[in-house]
């Protein structure tokens, strides 16, 4: 069983690689929910309906994120009301927001409520939230410190990031530290999420880290650099903030020897990487024949250890 670690759009670009050349049973995507938060009295969870709309087939192909062919007749006439519209929830996006909101205040947890939601979009894949219990990222900036949507959506990230403050007291959802202890694990794919604000959120919740890397299998992180630039997203810009390389060097140094192994861009074949093995390709996904092949590609790399 792979077991992949994801969050936003790179993220779920992957994660539907995977998907599509694994059965549901030899794979489990765990997804940040760091980024979780209500909003209009509704819970959201942005990288959760990034994945399973990815997943689904019917993500928007431009933004990554929403639904294709969405309408906006919800936030129109809240606008017109004076709501809040800086956080714009699609009309379709929106029944997911709705039914999660019911289930969850009707003593669900986010794993079942999430499961739920999988399959009523026809997804057979394992989509698993990394927490039940709330475990915000909060952005310290040079405005302060953010919430995490004020900081990424409302400020478009237009705030310089001091440090990122995680949720270490918080435990792995019962559903995540099941995978992790499972005897089937095989190997943990990072997929090419921002390193800071979707993989670490996950690998910060309590025991989830070392209880990783006691597993003895392999674990192995595509890089979501390519040539000095982020594919999508603020990556490069926090790097650069936090006084990184914005480089695979810069990736491969910040998970260090929590990686066995890492995944570049042709681009940057003549990288110098220390530490990780290194599977040199293109990882640059622009279509569901490129997912496939990626994942085709770090799946039988990764088995080879083994």
């Amino acid at each position: 069983m792979i077991l992949a670690l994801a969050g936003g759009v790179g993220g779920a670009k992957l994660a539907a690689g995977l998907a599509a050349v694994l059965p549901p049973e030899e794979l489990a995507i765990v997804v940040n929910t760091g980024d979780d938060f209500e909003h209009l009295g509704f819970a959201i969870s942005p990288d959760i309906d990034t994945v399973t709309y990815t997943l689904a087939g019917i993500a928007n192909p431009e933004l990554g994120w929403g639904i294709a062919g969405e309408s906006w007749a919800f936030m129109e006439q809240l606008g017109r009301m004076g709501g809040e519209t800086w956080f714009r929830l699609g009309d379709r996006d929106l029944a997911t927001h709705v039914e999660r909101t019911r289930r969850l205040r009707g003593g669900e947890s986010l794993t079942t409520v999430t499961a739920a939601l999988a399959s009523a979009h026809g997804i057979a894949h394992r989509i698993v939230p990394m927490a039940d219990d709330p475990a915000p990222t909060i952005v310290d900036t040079d405005e302060g410190r953010l919430a995490f949507q004020d900081y990424f959506v409302r400020r478009q990230c237009a705030p310089r990031v001091k440090a990122l403050q995680l949720a270490p007291d918080v435990g792995p959802s019962a559903a995540f530290s099941a995978l992790i202890d499972d005897p089937a694990l095989e190997a943990v794919v990072i997929c090419p999420s921002n390193p800071w604000l979707s993989v670490d959120p996950i690998l910060a919740l309590r025991g989830v880290r070392s209880r990783l890397r006691a597993r003895g299998v392999a674990i192995v992180a595509i890089s979501p650099i390519i040539g000095g630039k982020a594919v999508k997203g603020p990556a490069a810009k926090i790097m650069a903030e936090l006084g990184v390389p914005v480089s695979s060097a810069g990736v491969a140094a910040h998970y260090g020897d929590f990686i066995d192994g890492l995944v570049i861009d042709v681009t940057d074949r003549e990288e110098a990487i220390n530490g990780p093995q290194l599977l040199v390709t293109e990882t640059l996904m622009r279509s569901p024949d490129d997912r496939a092949r990626l994942a085709s590609e770090v799946i039988g790399w990764v088995r080879q250890w083994n």
